[in-house]
């Protein structure tokens, strides 16, 4: 996970590799098309892919979770939905004991937004694509209105 995360620009299918950074948002290397910031973490790299200048979504979740892989899919696509104003970063709590344990996670999926390296709010358990979209929606209203 260190060497970044490769995501395929929505626009032109262009790979790129986007590291952790913690100012501007990802852009496509060939069209500049803002990309959806979606990224995988693990213990070596989570305190890295949480450090942002937009808002980050934390999907806490396990492979054996049959509501984590229903919540995954909803999590991704607001990432994709709000490419330039949101990042997603999902983590295996199986793989990540000691920083589910510094976050109190005690249910999955359990999702954590947070700001300037804090937590801003938490939502625990699987919801409707609507509910989830009406939590999200005043941390990224938030975010705009700070960058504005």
């Amino acid at each position: 996970m260190a060497d970044g995360t490769i995501i395929q620009c929505p626009s032109c299918a262009t790979r790129n590799r986007v590291r952790p950074t913690s100012s501007g948002v990802p852009r496509c290397s060939a069209c500049h098309t803002v990309l959806p910031w979606i990224a995988d973490a693990d213990p070596a790299s989570f305190d890295a892919e949480i450090t942002a200048s937009v808002p980050v979504l934390v999907d806490f979740w396990a492979p054996w979770c049959g509501p984590c892989r229903m919540v995954s899919p909803l999590v991704e696509q607001l990432g994709r939905d709000h490419a330039g104003h949101l990042k997603v970063v999902k983590l295996n709590v199986d793989d990540a004991p000691d920083i589910a344990s510094r976050y109190g996670v005690q249910g999955i999926p359990l999702l954590v937004v947070i700001r300037d390296g804090q937590e801003a709010d938490r939502l625990v358990g699987a919801v409707p694509r609507a509910r989830l979209q009406q939590w999200l929606a005043p941390h990224l209203q938030a975010a705009a209105g700070t960058s504005a």
